[in-house]
């Protein structure tokens, strides 16, 4: 490819990076379309290359994350099992399942989320607990409940993770629609925490960019080892999504909790609204 597609590449890189440490979703959602469809890249070679770009961005996310608290290391272990077993199972069930019902089930599924995440208006300090109640006996003997430091209002909050045998069903659910579509799991797992296990949302955000990276490394190793990993365009994407990301958890940190809850769920109406879409133009790749 010719130098200018190239900085093209790490230009949109940079907004994808930006976009995925701020969500917690990765950049693979915003990469695989601008490659296959305004630069031409085959298919499994954008995906490969977006999967780079998916580790690229945890790491640099996660990096920040984890240093000023704001990750729950328990919670994406925890969670990060059953995001695998389903990437595996639903890797196996998609070889077989028709296209329309998995874009119709993932279009409402990310639809339901998005409303469910507008109606949701709690403040961190609203969900912050001070160890009053009782704590789930599975919560409690994995000790996923954690504390974070929130720079918005320079307030450390306790929050106790609820539900955390629904939470691990739905991850694998997550899993299962990467392993069937092609696409993170961030855009389940995020509203998934904040919702339905009452994690903050910026500690779900950042809990889900240190488990997308580790999914992502599995499966770039065995895009690689097939040789579909372009050096040149894999270059690009970690130099351009490797700077985003970081200016993207900057911005995550310093804005407010309310802000990142609309700026998710208007980006899961345009991406639910998008797989709809893909029932009447299957031709055109997402």
């Amino acid at each position: 490819m010719s130098i200018a597609v190239l900085l093209i590449l790490a230009i949109a890189a940079f907004l994808a990076g930006l976009g995925g440490s701020y969500l917690g979703v990765g950049g693979g959602v915003f990469l695989i379309p601008f490659m296959t469809l305004a630069l031409s890249v085959n298919i499994k070679v954008a995906i490969a290359t977006s999967l780079i770009g998916v580790i690229a961005t945890s790491s640099g996310a996660a990096s920040v994350y984890v240093r000023d608290h704001l990750t729950n290391l328990r919670l994406a272990m925890f969670l990060e099992v059953a995001t695998t077993l389903g990437a595996i199972a639903g890797a196996l069930v998609g070889l077989g399942a028709p296209d329309f019902y998995l874009y119709l089930v993932f279009g409402v599924v990310v639809l339901y989320a998005a409303t469910t995440m507008v109606r949701v208006r709690e403040t961190a300090k609203e969900r912050a607990y001070r160890g009053g109640g009782k704590e789930s006996p599975f919560t409690k003997r994995l000790k996923l409940s954690s504390v974070y430091f929130d720079q918005e209002d320079q307030g450390v909050y306790r929050y106790r993770v609820e539900r955390p045998v629904t939470g691990f069903g739905v991850s694998a659910a997550a899993g299962l629609f990467s392993g069937l579509l092609g696409v993170g799991g961030g855009f389940i797992k995020v509203p998934a925490m904040n919702v339905l296990m009452r994690v903050p949302m910026k500690a779900a955000v950042a809990t889900s960019n240190f488990m997308i990276g580790v999914t992502a490394a599995a499966s770039a190793f065995l895009y690689y080892s097939r040789g579909l990993v372009d050096p040149g365009l894999a270059a690009m994407v970690i130099i351009g999504v490797f700077s985003g990301t970081y200016l993207g958890a900057r911005l995550l940190e310093h804005a407010k909790s309310s802000n990142v809850r609309f700026a998710f769920a208007l980006f899961l109406v345009i991406l639910g609204t998008a797989m709809l879409a893909r029932l009447f133009f299957p031709g055109v790749p997402l």
